[in-house]
């Protein structure tokens, strides 16, 4: 067995799906995802609705593909973990999607999403939204393939039919897709567990499901998709909702107290954010460079 740190961020992000469900949480920045590393994840999601929610836009395709290289590579360069990126559209047509993979790839990805939306996109939870047509998304994924450098940089192609024509267009999309070269399908937004169930049934592929909160669909655990036969399972808001609404609590209770005191409690304290950052490895290379 080769060492795993050898192995691609891809190869890497592949083993961990195919030995067991993985469940991969949005980390919004490079020390949430050390964060998740220490407690023993095996995979990292970076969000476009995160990316965009913490630059302080909506996710509609506001922001470049180099804004999303940019976080990605902070995050790659701050754990050793395999870390998969919400890609939007591919930021353009399939010309676009080969840039678009030829980047994430040197950031150090492990891989991406593509979904079959036009612009201006829509979170896949929200009405609104217009598709592309299959063949359309097809060509990006088949561009997508055609550009990676890795063979095993994943290339997973997203649908969001389900709340545009259908169930059974979402199943006829995922399998064009996987004929032109994805490596597995995100069928957004299906709405019970049934659905799920089916889709399992019906797709045989490595298959990711998205567990974010107050969207169409039931917040099933890891174990129950797991034995419906999904691969991977993301939760790609769930920690900047909490850190949000922590802060929001936080600044409020300043606000109203003109002190601190009674947050201490809920803080990591400075020994522990230095540790968390490596800080004294730092101060000991720096000495050492000094004889």
């Amino acid at each position: 067995m080769p060492d795993a740190l050898a192995m691609s961020p891809g190869r890497r992000l592949r083993t961990a799906w195919e030995a067991r469900t993985i469940p991969i949480p949005g980390v919004f920045n490079a020390l949430v995802g050390r964060m998740a590393e220490r407690l023993g994840y095996a995979a990292l999601y970076l969000s476009g609705g995160a990316l965009s929610a913490a630059s302080g836009v909506p996710d509609v395709g506001l922001l470049t593909l180099t804004e999303f290289v940019d976080q990605a590579r902070t995050i790659t360069q701050a754990t050793s973990l395999p870390l998969l990126c919400d890609a939007d559209t591919g930021f353009g047509e399939a010309l676009n999607v080969e840039r678009t993979v030829r980047l994430f790839e040197n950031a150090g990805v492990a891989g991406i999403h593509l979904e079959d939306q036009q612009l201006p996109k829509r979170c896949g939870h929200l009405s609104g939204k217009q598709l592309v047509e299959p063949e359309v998304m097809a060509a990006k994924v088949r561009a997508a393939v055609a550009a990676k450098r890795d063979r095993d940089f994943v290339i997973i192609a997203r649908t969001d039919a389900r709340g545009v024509h259908g169930f059974e267009d979402a199943v006829r999309r995922a399998r064009l897709y996987l004929d032109a070269g994805a490596d597995a399908i995100f069928p957004e937004a299906l709405e019970s567990a049934e659905e799920f169930a089916a889709f399992a049934k019906i797709v045989k592929a490595p298959l990711l499901a998205n567990m974010t909160e107050f969207g169409r669909g039931p917040n099933l655990d890891l174990e129950t998709l797991a034995a419906l036969g999904y691969r991977m399972v993301l939760y790609p808001l769930t920690a900047l909702r909490v850190a949000l609404r922590a802060a929001q609590a936080t600044l409020a209770d300043i606000l109203e107290k003109g002190h601190q005191r009674d947050c201490l409690p809920h803080m990591l304290t400075r020994a522990e954010l230095y540790e968390l950052l490596g800080y004294s490895a730092y101060e000991a290379r720096d000495r050492a460079y000094f004889g």
